[in-house]
């Protein structure tokens, strides 16, 4: 089969589609032939040397994968060769095929195409996880998006607005904003022209955000704790602003506030089965039904996987970019 690899880190072009080994399913795992892949932030850092997989997994990058199962390994059970599936990885996403745990595939949902569901498992597995299971959004309350316009963003803000939440965002152009209103967002603030914390003030008669989902880290902290509401709960799910801040706890007693920070990727396979089975049961209705879809900005061939990432680099694109198989 063919696989992106990474001989040397570096920049886009460092990513070589190369002819590689097949895998293997091992115990409990299936073997899918890959029909598209997606393009997630912890494949840049990857591809420049700062985020190696966890151990066991796959050298290649991709966190998620759509396509059909090939091969069952010893013990799976509830699967077939030849389901379409999507699924959440701890590697490997960018290759023909690759090796899963059971407990991390997901049916691909009726009526959205195989492909497109390649977008879809790191995003709402991500969001439900980390807004819902630890967050605990409630209807009602509000939840801070940074980013809007990416796909963790675009998928926080329709599952939020689906469970009667109301959602600000922030973004740093008038056609991402332009977008994430149409998602539903109530509340839009360009993080380049106004400051997060006031503008969500003034639109919350002073209170602020319930739950506030953070991709920058370091950067945004003392301002994320300001804007929090009494009982406000902030999670941490990147660090694209740097990952050294300084926390004001007597700003966060004042609040009755809690910081949390979770990474997917290195979790062991029961908790991500957990998160997935989880994902399945409230996730997947919503996107039947047609209340949440899926957004994709663009697709790639495979093998211009250094495409897609200029693409990212660039920051200009809306929700996922696909890497193509087919």
């Amino acid at each position: 089969m063919h696989a992106i690899t990474i001989p040397e880190p570096g920049g886009p072009e460092a990513l070589v589609w190369a002819e590689v080994p097949d895998p293997e399913p091992g115990e409990g795992e299936v073997l899918v032939d890959v029909v598209a892949g997606a393009v997630n932030r912890a494949d840049v850092l990857q591809r420049q040397g700062f985020y190696d997989p966890p151990p066991g997994a796959s050298p290649y990058p991709g966190l998620e994968c759509a396509g059909r199962i090939s091969a069952l390994g010893p013990g799976v059970s509830g699967w077939s060769v030849g389901d379409e599936v999507c699924a959440l990885l701890g590697g490997g996403g960018y290759a023909e095929k690759v090796a899963v745990p059971s407990g991390q595939l997901l049916p691909v949902p009726a009526g959205v195409e195989v492909a497109t569901t390649a977008g879809l498992p790191e995003v709402a597995c991500t969001v439900w996880s980390n807004v819902f299971m630890v967050a605990h959004l409630r209807p009602g309350e509000t939840l801070l998006v940074h980013g809007g316009s990416s796909g963790i963003g675009t998928m926080a803000i329709q599952l939020a607005k689906a469970v009667g939440a109301r959602v600000a965002v922030t973004a740093g152009t008038a056609a991402k904003l332009e977008r994430c209103a149409e998602l539903g967002a109530d509340i839009l603030i360009n993080y380049r022209e106004q400051d997060f914390v006031e503008e969500l003030r003034a639109a919350t008669d002073g209170t602020g955000a319930d739950v506030i989902l953070d991709n920058m880290g370091a950067k945004y902290l003392e301002r994320n704790v300001k804007a929090l509401a009494v009982n406000g709960r902030l999670a941490v799910i990147g660090m694209q602003g740097g990952a050294k801040g300084e926390l004001n706890l007597g700003a966060l007693l004042a609040k009755r506030g809690a910081v949390t920070a979770t990474s997917l990727r290195a979790r062991p396979p029961e908790e991500k089965a957990a998160i997935v089975a989880a994902v399945r049961e409230h996730v997947w209705p919503l996107i039947e039904d047609g209340r949440v879809r899926p957004v994709v900005d663009s697709s790639f061939p495979m093998s211009d996987a250094a495409g897609a990432h200029r693409t990212l680099d660039e920051s200009t694109h809306i929700g996922k970019l696909l890497l193509t198989t087919e």
